[in-house]
């Protein structure tokens, strides 16, 4: 018999409002607005000496710990090609520049996250990578799959699978 087992948490706790802006089609870049983001995520794997996947509570808990970082913030990308996200000297504000834009935030509200422009499938995986290391994943032999899901408007979800053994 072939079994599979899935963990799966989403929950009303996990939304966070933040705002963002990217870049698509080289040069086209959005204005500043913002977002309700929701959080689905599920562990696949086999059951475990307790007879299952991953503890909810756990997991439920690890989600809210990264919403709780991404809520209420202004999410910028590290990473971008053309936009530039500087923090000041006094580390009191953030500038972001893109082209002949400039955009100024208090360095509080803003969460600067390493990733490549701050779509919801880039913030899917980073949210995926923290949770695979906060929760330490890897070390569960019986774990596959970590999947993550943001919605960043109603019905319009990304989705991320990571796998959690070795290729």
């Amino acid at each position: 018999m072939n079994e599979s087992f899935e963990a799966r948490v989403t929950k009303d706790s996990l939304v966070f409002s933040a705002a963002h802006f990217i870049t698509f089609n080289g040069n086209v870049c959005e204005r500043l607005h913002g977002h309700n983001w929701r959080l689905d995520v599920t562990v696949a794997g086999a059951l475990d000496d307790n007879f299952y996947v991953f503890d909810f509570i756990a997991l439920r808990d690890a989600c809210l710990k990264l919403v709780g970082k991404l809520d209420h913030q202004v999410l910028l990308p590290q990473r971008h090609q053309t936009i530039a996200v500087a923090t000041s000297d006094d580390g009191k504000e953030v500038t972001a520049k893109f082209e002949d834009r400039r955009w100024v935030f208090p360095a509080e509200d803003c969460c600067i996250l390493p990733v490549e422009n701050t779509t919801a499938e880039l913030i899917a995986r980073w949210i995926g990578h923290r949770l695979i290391t906060d929760c330490d994943m890897q070390s569960r032999a019986e774990l596959q799959e970590l999947r993550v899901s943001v919605e960043e408007n109603f019905g319009q979800w990304a989705t991320v699978r990571l796998s959690l053994r070795p290729a």
